[in-house]
């Protein structure tokens, strides 16, 4: 006869559930639940109101016929590009810089990283003040003598979307330097050592072993990264509103506009699904990938 376990070991073991539960289930309604909401309405005639008809793929139709769509998605693809090489291109170099044991170096540190800890709202607005022409860079340079210097960018329609990536840059090489910092730090220091007593310097021992071995932390970061690009929102709302015109405009304030601005909520949930197809595009390899990893390291 099998012995009844005791009630406190029975508590012990459904007490991880029952403190899980609540955040489960908030997961499952704000998140997958909404989801599936919106992918419903895609598929429906919702306008100003949702509508729970069915009109297969019209909302999509529409929204890959709008030419504000297109504008949006080359944004995107200028955007996201600029901002995952420079990104990780400072913040890899800021990486290698502290990895060779300098000084002060927890204070750095905290200064690269600082950045992160700011909402995006408040990047963009900082920004928007340095890069405005008639109250930051242009404006200082201007009162030092150099009447002729012109760096108004963010006015510009050609170029208004460069300024959306500089400060994407600033406010996230940070965050990368501290994922190629660690992944650095794990790199065993008798491998360098070797290479040395073989005659390599410095610089090739990094371009040529080292660096090639942070492929993980470069994954990582290509990851994050892409999904920071894709919904990307506050910094563009901040800065310049998808202006000048629509010069900046992204899928994610183009979906804000369609939905809440223009009443089409069909056509802004269709542009939500896009961008979620996207996000899912970059983020189930990472995870096969890293599943496959972790089953083959068993």
């Amino acid at each position: 006869m099998t012995r009844k376990k005791p009630i406190s070991d029975r508590v012990a073991d459904w007490l991880p559930r029952l403190v899980m539960a609540p955040s489960l289930l908030v997961i499952l309604v704000g998140v997958y639940l909404f989801i599936a909401w919106t992918g419903w309405i895609s598929v429906s005639s919702s306008r100003m109101v949702p509508s729970y008809d069915f009109v297969g793929l019209e909302q999509y139709y529409r929204l890959w016929a709008t030419p504000r769509w297109h504008i949006a998605v080359v944004n995107l693809f200028i955007f996201s590009s600029l901002f995952l090489l420079v990104t990780m291109g400072v913040g890899l170099v800021m990486a290698i810089l502290l990895d060779q044991n300098i000084r002060a170096e927890g204070a750095l540190r905290a200064v690269y990283l600082y950045p992160m800890a700011l909402s995006f709202i408040v990047t963009g607005t900082a920004w928007k003040w340095i890069l405005n022409p008639d109250l930051g860079v242009q404006k200082v340079v201007n009162s030092l003598g150099w009447e002729g210097f012109v760096f108004n960018w963010i006015t510009q329609p050609t170029f208004a979307i460069y300024t959306i990536v500089i400060a994407a840059v600033w406010q996230s090489s940070g965050f990368a330097m501290a994922i190629f910092l660690a992944g650095l730090r794990g790199i065993d220091n008798s491998v360098i050592k070797a290479a040395q007593i073989e005659g390599a310097t410095l610089p090739r021992i990094y371009a040529s072993i080292i660096v090639p071995m942070l492929r993980p932390a470069f994954l990582s970061v290509i990851v994050l990264l892409s999904y920071i690009a894709i919904k990307n929102f506050d910094l563009v709302l901040a800065m310049t509103n998808g202006g000048p015109g629509n010069a900046t405009e992204v899928p994610s304030t183009f979906m804000f506009q369609a939905t809440f601005r223009r009443n089409q909520m069909g056509v802004g949930a269709a542009s939500a699904m896009m961008m979620l197809m996207t996000v899912a595009a970059i983020i189930i390899p990472y995870l096969y990938s890293e599943l496959k990893e972790s089953r083959n390291g068993h």
